[in-house]
């Protein structure tokens, strides 16, 4: 599995569009708008919450925002490097992996936060709650040779909304 080849899964591919019109009208909206979607249309629930998480690319050093689906359990904010179920990680994982640090912003609230990626027992009961927030994890794990990573997000300190 190489990390720098680009890879779509044919959701990722169908859904540009609608990403990049989700994350234009988060990040001019404040967050007003965005934070719930409808996501039936690709087998998920009616009311899934997102988030922006903000990275820095491991090769420009300019920041990348990218939409999510989240949870929340025992205080963490989690979310899932699922990338359509494609065989290589998501570029916002591999760029988390340069630093401890993250940012994340959900509806009009942004943190600077650390992340950490549960393992054994707690992996397994966190995979299965994502699974309940969006089913199509399930699939996108079926789909691919790696196991999908989750990162649990913990905010150290509030920063301001992003911005567009």
């Amino acid at each position: 599995m190489s990390n720098d080849r680009v890879v779509m899964t044919e959701i990722e591919q169908s859904r540009l569009d609608w990403v990049a019109t989700h994350l234009r009208t988060y990040l001019e909206s404040g967050g007003a708008k965005g934070h719930i979607v409808d996501l039936t249309e690709i087998g998920g629930l009616r009311f899934t919450t997102t988030l922006l998480l903000k990275t820095v690319g491991r090769k420009s050093g300019k920041p990348r925002c990218t939409p999510l689906i989240y949870g929340d359990t025992g205080g963490e904010v989690v979310i899932v490097a699922s990338k359509g179920g494609a065989d290589v990680h998501p570029l916002w994982y591999l760029n988390a992996q340069q630093s401890r640090h993250v940012e994340f912003q959900i509806a009009t609230q942004a943190f600077r936060a650390t992340w950490r990626e549960p393992k054994g027992s707690e992996r397994a009961v966190v995979w299965a709650f994502m699974e309940h927030l969006y089913p199509p994890y399930k699939e996108y794990q079926t789909a691919t040779r790696r196991e999908i990573p989750i990162l649990m997000l913990k905010a150290v300190e509030e920063i301001s909304p992003f911005q567009p």
